[in-house]
């Protein structure tokens, strides 16, 4: 302790201001010089008493703040005594449980970001596997002409798949990260749903699907319209695939003094009641979910419809078909 200079410089002032009183004392009586003197003795030796305790419980919070930064957040600082020095044991300790929290949370995305790599990882590795292989065939030159053109179709098939994935995961990686900033137009459902069709209705067509839309035409929502018309799609995407050849899909539309809500029915073979809690987690798949299923169209149509004021749940029972209803809330103003 003696070798911090604050402490050597308190006292050599205490020492000082000690010698000045015993010189005046010793002007009026030896008593009073002696008595000058047993209080400066006892005066310094407290503050060093003091001192020393004081530097003893900064040198636990020293260490406590070494175990802390290597990753020890089980320590409790916290001694609930009055004083200056209990409050910033207690501050620590706030920091202490935040710390660990957001250790927590960065453990959590490190899991999930390896499982989401993992996951990419595999959805990439399938389509490249076939490709390679069909150009391994494509180079042998006595191929049939017939096969040739079934390889290289297929092979664009693959690479059309990549595309999607990749782009994909590229427009949810920037909801997530708060990059894209959603447009607030005044926006009418019908004209939502027309937009969202037109890239369905070549699959409908070769399933022969019917679509049935019912709504006021004044109907609207206050959001981005090429977004969630990417949100619309990927529902109808999921609805088609898993809709029968001559199936049949209604959307529904309405508007109240709370939300503007429409409803996407099917009449597929639904969805298992174990795989709805997680049917917009990604790359989740179900019992039900076709070979090509990536499991990211439904999450990424969740991200965007929350992201605007909305909400979006599923109802479906196994054989009777699946409803999506999608809600956007109005803006109390």
């Amino acid at each position: 302790m003696v070798r911090n200079r604050e402490v050597r410089v308190f006292l050599l002032s205490m020492c000082l201001i000690s010698l000045g009183g015993i010189v005046v004392a010793a002007f009026y009586s030896t008593a009073v010089m002696v008595l000058v003197l047993i209080i400066s003795i006892l005066l310094i030796g407290c503050s060093l008493i003091f001192t020393g305790w004081r530097y003893r419980e900064i040198a636990n919070l020293s260490r406590y703040l070494r175990q802390i930064s290597g990753g020890d957040y089980s320590l409790d600082v916290r001694d609930n005594v009055e004083g200056e020095l209990s409050i910033l044991k207690n501050n620590i300790y706030k920091v202490t449980i935040m710390l660990s929290e957001q250790g927590s949370l960065l453990q959590q995305d490190k899991t999930q970001l390896t499982n989401a790599i993992s996951d990419i990882s595999h959805q990439l590795k399938t389509p490249l596997t076939s490709m390679m292989m069909m150009a391994d065939l494509l180079s042998d030159t006595k191929l049939p002409s017939e096969k040739r053109q079934e390889f290289t179709r297929t092979i664009r098939i693959q690479l059309e798949r990549i595309d999607w994935l990749v782009s994909s995961l590229l427009k949810l990686s920037k909801i997530d990260a708060g990059t894209v900033s959603f447009k607030k137009d005044q926006i009418a459902v019908k004209k939502l749903i027309q937009k969202a069709l037109e890239p369905m209705l070549i699959s409908m067509d070769i399933k022969e699907q019917t679509v049935s839309v019912e709504g006021d035409d004044s109907t609207s929502f206050v959001g981005d319209l090429n977004w969630t018309a990417e949100a619309v799609i990927n529902i109808l995407k999921n609805c088609v695939e898993h809709s029968p050849t001559g199936g049949k899909i209604v959307i529904t539309f309405s508007e109240n003094a709370l939300f503007t809500e429409f409803i996407i029915t099917d009449s597929g073979k639904g969805i298992a009641k174990e795989d709805l809690p997680y049917l917009f987690k990604r790359f989740y798949k179900g019992k039900n979910a076709s070979e090509d299923s990536v499991g990211i169209g439904l999450a990424m149509a969740h991200s965007i419809i929350t992201h605007q004021n909305g909400d979006i749940e599923v109802r479906s029972k196994t054989g009777e078909g699946t409803q999506f209803r999608i809600k956007f809330y109005k803006q109390v103003t």
